[in-house]
């Protein structure tokens, strides 16, 4: 069975006192979705926000991104009928749980670097229960920022879509002279507030393991890390990912897509090095010739990457990785923390200890102060006429190692 995935586009948003969607626009009832979200008893307080592309406004301390989507028929991850809202993105924030938040602007230089820029941005600021434990405040905003997308989804349940499109993969014929391509997913999954949640479970208990590629794309991952803005594959990124995207379009006409590996990142020597192992033989029963890898964070995770290409490398199956720099503000340093000969194939996505400044904005969405704690700011990053100077590691998707964001190149 294939998936199904009907399409909305929505061409304008506005809170009011009901939901529903008509000729491309959404109307949202706030009160409803803060209602629902009052059940939790670890929320104290939610608001609802619009944020719109183009206008002067900042949202600080970003959790997640996540495109509202809904399952009408069928119950499984890449099988049945998906509805899906096309330019708009559910965004959670609110007080810092951990360092590693970030920063989406929707006009300025900042705009420049984050692809949620370009998209009707519903936000969910989220005040937890003082006292609450940071796991816990992580997992209610995880649950609100989901909860509050599948209700916008669900809107479209008696609609009629812009557009349906039939995702198929192993249904199609192949040819067998064409290469076999397998893609390797790597996710955050050290614990301590670097989680990532496969098919619901935690993946440092999950993976590795091989899936069918429409699970992905699918929802099969959900975000609940507070990695690096610039570097975090948030839930959106998970559900858009291109490297999926692209490997199913060529797929049977340039190369045979051989099926998805998703591993994890785990923090001790000895996991890291079963897990690549394991990584590589998964790779092997895919019959693959060639592998692409994706990354999720830097540093600890540069180890995994390089343990995984030099096993692919040895297995003869080559493998291109995709991975961002940590290069100091003037691109002088070494920009991965580990490396290996046989990695001989990279593609940059960007340095993300490039400084930026970025301006006044008229509406600020979260908690200044807390600004001067985010990975890539400091003391004195906020000025007195409000605007800001950090690095890229601070705005969200900026240097996403998916390679879905605003500046990019393609070769032909």
């Amino acid at each position: 069975m294939a998936l199904a995935v009907r399409e909305f586009d929505i061409r304008r948003v506005v809170l009011a006192a009901r939901s529903c969607l008509e000729d491309g626009l959404l109307t949202i009832d706030e009160q409803s979705l803060i209602d629902a979200l009052h059940n939790d008893a670890r929320i104290d307080s939610a608001k609802i926000h619009l944020a719109l592309p183009g206008e002067a406004t900042r949202i600080l301390c970003t959790k997640d991104v996540i495109q509202p989507r809904v399952k009408v028929e069928g119950t499984s991850h890449g099988r049945g009928t998906t509805h899906l809202l096309n330019n708009v993105a559910v965004v959670t924030c609110g007080p810092i749980v951990a360092f590693q938040e970030g920063i989406i602007d929707m006009s300025g230089e900042g705009a420049n670097y984050t692809p949620f820029s370009q998209l009707a941005l519903v936000v969910v600021e989220i005040k937890a229960v003082n006292g609450t434990a940071p796991h816990d405040h992580e997992a209610s905003v995880r649950s609100a920022g989901l909860r509050v997308a599948e209700s916008l989804a669900a809107i479209t349940a008696e609609g009629t879509a812009d557009r349906t499109r039939e995702i198929l993969w192993n249904e199609k014929s192949i040819a067998s002279d064409l290469p076999r391509i397998a893609y390797v997913d790597m996710v955050l999954s050290q614990g301590l507030l670097h989680d990532t949640y496969v098919l619901g479970r935690n993946a440092k208990d999950a993976l590795p393991v091989s899936v069918d590629p429409r699970v992905v794309i699918d929802g099969g991952i959900v975000s609940g890390n507070c990695v690096s803005a610039c570097d975090k594959t948030t839930t959106y990124h998970h559900q858009n990912n291109p490297v999926i995207t692209q490997l199913l379009e060529g797929h049977g006409t340039r190369w045979n897509f051989a099926g998805v590996v998703i591993t994890n990142e785990p923090t001790r020597l000895a996991e890291k090095q079963h897990s690549a192992m394991r990584t590589v033989e998964l790779v092997r029963e895919l019959k693959a010739d060639g592998a692409v890898i994706s990354k999720e964070g830097f540093g600890n995770p540069d180890a995994d990457l390089m343990m995984i290409v030099r096993g692919l490398e040895a297995a003869g199956i080559q493998s291109v990785a995709i991975t961002d720099e940590y290069a100091g503000p003037d691109g002088d340093s070494q920009s991965l923390a580990d490396t290996t000969s046989e990695a001989d194939a990279l593609v940059s996505v960007g340095n993300a200890n490039e400084r930026i400044l970025l301006p006044p904005m008229r509406t600020v969405i979260g908690p200044l102060p807390d600004v001067s704690r985010l990975a890539g700011g400091y003391p004195h990053s906020v000025r007195d006429d409000g605007s800001m100077e950090v690095e890229l590691q601070a705005i969200v998707g900026s240097t996403n190692q998916l390679g879905l964001s605003r500046l990019s190149c393609r070769g032909l």
